[in-house]
C-alpha cells in the first residue's frame, strides 16, 4: 500500500471492465465480478491512501475518461466532477450531515453482515474526508457548477427525482 510504483505496475497490468448486466452496472478486475467488494470500507480507506498517488491517479484517469468518452455514462467519486469530467454536462455533489453518513454507513455495513460500531464507521469516515480534503493531488472539491444537493433527510428516490428535476429544469 505504501509503494506507487508497485501499485502503478499493478494497475497498468490489471484489466478493469465496466459492463452494463441487467440494468446494473458490473466491475470486473481481471476477469472477476468486484462490484460488491469495492463497496467495502476497507477498499474505500484503501482508495482514498491511493489516491493521492500521482502514477496511480493517472493510470485510473485513462481508464475512466475511455469509460466516458461516448458521454453516456453516471460517474460517482471524489474527482469526477473537477478532474476526470471537468466539462462534464451535469454535476450534482451530493452531500449530508456527518451522523447520516454513519447511519447510512453503518446500516450498509450491517446489512452485509459485516461487524461494525457507529463511533468507528463516524470515525474512518471522518479521516477519509480529511485525507481526500487535504491531499495535494486532486482534493475534494465541490464543481463551481454542481448543483449541491443536501441529501440528509431524503430517501434515494427523493434524490434522483431532485436530479432529474434539475437536468429537466436546465
Amino acid at each position: 500500500m505504501d509503494n506507487e510504483s508497485a501499485l502503478a505496475d499493478l494497475c497498468s497490468r490489471t484489466e478493469i471492465k465496466l459492463k452494463n448486466i441487467d440494468g446494473k452496472m458490473k466491475v470486473f478486475l481481471d476477469g472477476m465480478d468486484v462490484a460488491e467488494n469495492i463497496r467495502s470500507e476497507e477498499v474505500g480507506v484503501a482508495a482514498s491512501k491511493i489516491s493521492a498517488y500521482a502514477a496511480v491517479r493517472q493510470c485510473l484517469f485513462h481508464l475512466q475518461r475511455q469509460a466516458g468518452a461516448d458521454g453516456k455514462l453516471v460517474a460517482e467519486g471524489r474527482d469526477m466532477g473537477t478532474v476526470v469530467f471537468p466539462h462534464a454536462d451535469y454535476k450534482f455533489y451530493l452531500d449530508a450531515s456527518m451522523e447520516e453518513r454513519t447511519k447510512r454507513r453503518l446500516n450498509e455495513l450491517l446489512e452485509k453482515r459485516k461487524p461494525a460500531e457507529y463511533q468507528s464507521v463516524q470515525k474512518d469516515i471522518m479521516a477519509r474526508d480529511q485525507q481526500d480534503t487535504t491531499r495535494q493531488l486532486s482534493p475534494l472539491k465541490i464543481p463551481a457548477d454542481a448543483i449541491i444537493i443536501d441529501s440528509t433527510n431524503l430517501s434515494v428516490a427523493e434524490v434522483v427525482k431532485k436530479i432529474f428535476e434539475s437536468i429537466l429544469n436546465k
